[in-house]
């Protein structure tokens, strides 16, 4: 598997800590994010995850910023990303459950590293449903 990740000045320490933990996994991980918290515009990270995420060149994406508000804003314009903002646990299993999510965005400003971890935990670990929920994702991108 390999995950692409990218962040802002507002993530760096979440990221190696993230990094270090995927690569713990034996997961393949592509930095596409800033190693400084030096400010820096957050699309210009965004758009290498969501296009590697969107032409199938890696498995899943992870993003961070401040809020999440931004990377997730940014990542949802690709066709066949499907990029959801989680801030606890439980959103993280309904965003891979319910909408086949295959980038998980986190707000670093309103989430503690070790949580972070345990979100991409339960990313990686989630199988879509389907079923019911499958038409309702073939509605989500403009084709």
């Amino acid at each position: 598997m390999t995950i692409a990740i990218g962040n802002d000045h507002a993530a760096p320490k979440y990221k190696f800590a993230i990094i270090e933990y995927l690569k713990s996994q034996n997961i393949n991980v592509i930095n596409y994010g800033t190693d400084t918290e030096d400010s820096v515009d957050y699309p210009d990270f965004v758009h290498p995850v969501a296009s590697a995420v969107n032409d199938k060149k890696v498995d899943l994406g992870i993003l961070l910023c401040g809020s999440a508000n931004g990377v997730c804003m940014t990542a949802n314009k690709y066709q066949n990303v499907r990029a959801g903002l989680c801030w606890n646990k439980e959103i993280v299993e309904l965003i891979r459950l319910h909408n086949n999510a295959n980038i998980l965005c986190i707000p670093a400003r309103y989430t503690a590293i070790y949580q972070a971890i345990e979100m991409v935990k339960i990313f990686l670990n989630t199988d879509f449903e389907g079923g019911r929920h499958q038409k309702r994702v073939d509605k989500i991108s403009l084709k």
